[in-house]
């Protein structure tokens, strides 16, 4: 269980994360100002509950050849990812008829929407393979049907000599501050490097430099100055010697000033299902807002933290709306319910100084048994509930609020089961309110700044 004990859950805190694998060396000077922050409320848990990789080859390993194919050593296999998918079973067949005695391999536990895997031991057969994926819950149990039976030369990419980047930041209306870099790994691969790079017309400068393990990492130090940047990754040994190529350029861009941006913690940051990062668009809530958002949250946040960032992070967008939404690492930690709506009333102060409008978003349930059984997430206090309870008062109090977390409730206060699946994270359905609530609430409250803002298409999943 420990490959993926280190992943995802928390990293810190609320989290998705945040500090997951990551040696962080900033080599230029713009990158220097960015503090490591420490989660101060709760203790490291990984994001990703382990559930091991396996691999199974059939008896027979003979397959048809189809002339005119090249030869193929590795095949990188590619779906669209399905809301709640925790992993997915990919089964290679002999032929395009669909039985199990003509299984040649089956991948199970595969962590993202693509898998690397080597034929090199099965020649020239390996060019008449057909395969299918099923996408499965956390506990292994399929979501709907196989795909049907493709040949392994479609929706795929023969013999590749590098990662395939898997963030999808040109389809969000802002990257976030702290963007989340994740891919497909080659076959092999125990570690990662990734480089990421500032475009400039006389050249490309190294900003940081990240030490990561096999799917993602996640990146502490944020992206204020506006520029043209890329990330690039390739793939090492156990003993850090690389075993691949650099991947193509991944390219995001910088930009202010913004007109709405939000500020909280992994549930604003994004990512959901135990295994998918805020890289995708799938589990961040500003995916479903109609107004597009800004993301500057930060996983694993208390509101201290927030407070403490606020200057940093915040006032180089000179956002007019700052949407605030935190509290859920405060009262199922240490942190009491008065004191976090002190650090509300902080972060009030500072949107009134800098001349921002504060909109204050309720604090989302946690579902503690869920937390424990699947996350292994240490228990809250017995009294969570009074605590949120009381944020939440004093926020739906505030001139700009707004209720997210009543209807994430079940009838005894905690996150719907079928909305989450660590516990703590809204999964898709979850995140999908709580995008389209704020959104809604920003168009009929300030129409005179969203009016006219321009909004990227919202996806659609699971067809």
């Amino acid at each position: 269980m420990k490959r993926l004990q280190k992943r995802w859950i928390i990293t810190g805190v609320l989290g998705l994360a945040a500090c997951l694998s990551a040696g962080i060396e900033p080599v230029a000077a713009e990158s220097a100002a960015h503090a490591v922050r420490s989660v101060k409320t709760a203790p490291d848990v990984p994001r990703v509950i382990a559930l091991g990789k396996r691999e199974s080859a059939s008896p027979s390993e003979t397959g048809s050849v189809i002339p005119a194919v090249k030869e193929i050593r590795n095949v990188r296999l590619e779906w669209p990812e399905r809301p709640g998918a925790v992993q997915y079973q990919v089964v290679l067949l002999r032929s395009e008829n669909d039985e199990a005695a003509n299984i040649v391999l089956t991948r199970d536990a595969v962590f993202t929407n693509g898998v690397d895997i080597n034929l090199s031991r099965f020649g020239k057969a390996a060019g008449g393979f057909y395969w299918k994926v099923c996408a499965q819950d956390y506990e292994g149990r399929p979501l709907g049907h196989f795909s049907k039976p493709k040949p392994i030369t479609e929706g795929s990419t023969l013999n590749p000599e590098a990662p395939k980047p898997t963030t999808q930041f040109e389809r969000m209306d802002y990257v976030p501050v702290y963007p989340v870099f994740s891919w497909i790994p080659v076959d092999g691969a125990k570690h990662h490097e990734v480089e990421v790079y500032r475009e400039n017309d006389w050249g490309d400068s190294l900003v940081h430099r990240l030490s990561a393990e096999e799917y993602d990492v996640y990146e502490m130090g944020g992206y204020t100055t506006p520029g043209r940047y890329f990330w690039r990754v390739r793939s090492l040994d156990e003993t850090g010697n690389p075993i691949s190529g650099w991947s193509e350029k991944s390219r995001f861009t910088v930009t202010s000033p913004v007109p709405v941006a939000a500020l909280g913690d992994s549930i604003t940051h994004g990512g959901g299902a135990m295994s998918v990062p805020p890289g995708y668009l799938l589990y961040d809530w500003e995916t479903y807002s109609p107004v597009p958002v800004k993301n500057i949250g930060f996983s694993g946040n208390t509101t201290e933290d927030m407070i403490e960032r606020f200057e940093r992070d915040v006032l180089p967008f000179s956002p007019r709306i700052l949407v605030i939404m935190g509290g859920v690492n405060d009262y199922r930690g240490t942190v009491n319910g008065w004191t976090t709506v002190q650090h509300l009333k902080t972060l009030r102060d500072k949107c009134d100084a800098y001349g921002i409008i504060p909109v204050f978003a309720t604090v989302t349930p946690i579902n503690p048994d869920l937390m424990a059984r699947r996350a292994h997430i240490e228990a809250p206090p017995l009294d969570w509930q009074v605590h949120q309870q009381y944020i939440n008062d004093w926020i739906m109090r505030q001139t700009y609020c707004v209720d997210v977390s009543t209807m994430l409730a079940d009838g005894t206060g905690c996150l719907r089961s079928n909305y989450t699946t660590d516990g703590l994270h809204p999964d898709y359905f979850g995140k999908k309110y709580i995008g389209e609530r704020i959104g809604q609430y920003l168009l009929r409250t300030f129409p005179w700044i969203t009016a006219g803002l321009v909004k990227k298409p919202v996806p659609v999943f699971g067809q």
